[in-house]
């Protein structure tokens, strides 16, 4: 019988276009100090913040509200009243301690793109984070593709962001390894006949590119990313 993990996997040659989510992949997961600055900014405990971030993000994601409306909100569902001033604090904090950027897999990506394989990046990010890293990370240009949410105006898991994905990058579901560290992601991805692999580590990630026999793996190097953080 076939391994099921084994069946997931394409040869080496079939991979012709690499797709990379952006947050806890190409960047680090934010900081509890940093989620816990934002917290007090609302006058509320980080424990009673982070649920109504996470669940706020979806919207804000999909181009739905602008930086400013999105915070706006985001008190309205807290039940409290935040300044002018302070959304433009939090704008700045978000989009900072989503911008601790992992080397390793940065110059991953630039010695894929350098041998000649297509590449997307695929995030669900707002309008404001999208602006950021087009202006500050010089990286962005070994992407052939940028596929943000808040253009398309769809957020993964939804099938369309994959389907677009492979329209832009001209290549078969078969053809295409997405990397992202959701499940629901990768098994939207898969879906739609992607090969997927989630990431919990650059560790790991070198160990399931090695199982499936693609040739360009990141350099080893001190592996601090961790799920148990925030």
């Amino acid at each position: 019988m076939t391994d099921e993990k084994d069946s997931r996997l394409a040869s080496p040659q079939t991979i012709s276009g690499v797709i990379l989510d952006y947050g806890e992949v190409l960047c680090w997961r934010p900081s509890t100090e940093a989620l816990a600055e934002m917290a007090g900014i609302f006058g509320i405990d980080e424990d009673t913040f982070l649920p109504i971030y996470r669940s706020s993000r979806n919207p804000y994601d999909r181009g739905d509200f602008n930086g400013h409306d999105y915070w706006v909100e985001l008190a309205r569902q807290a039940s409290v009243t935040i300044h002018a001033n302070k959304i433009e604090s939090l704008r700045r904090l978000d989009v900072q301690m989503w911008s601790n950027v992992n080397q390793e897999m940065t110059d991953w990506l630039a010695r894929i793109h350098s041998r000649g394989i297509k590449t997307a990046i695929l995030s669900n990010m707002q309008t404001d984070m999208a602006a950021h890293v087009r202006k500050n990370f010089a990286w962005l240009s070994h992407f052939d593709y940028q596929i943000f949410s808040c253009e398309l105006r769809a957020i993964k898991p939804d099938p369309a962001i994959y389907r677009h994905s492979l329209s832009v990058l001209k290549i078969a579901p078969a053809e295409a390894l997405f990397v992202d560290d959701r499940e629901e992601n990768i098994q939207a991805a898969r879906a739609v006949g992607i090969h997927g692999i989630l990431f919990e580590s650059v560790a790991q990630l070198r160990k399931d590119l090695q199982e499936l026999g693609f040739p360009i793996l990141p350099r080893s190097g001190v592996d601090g990313n961790s799920r148990a953080a925030g």
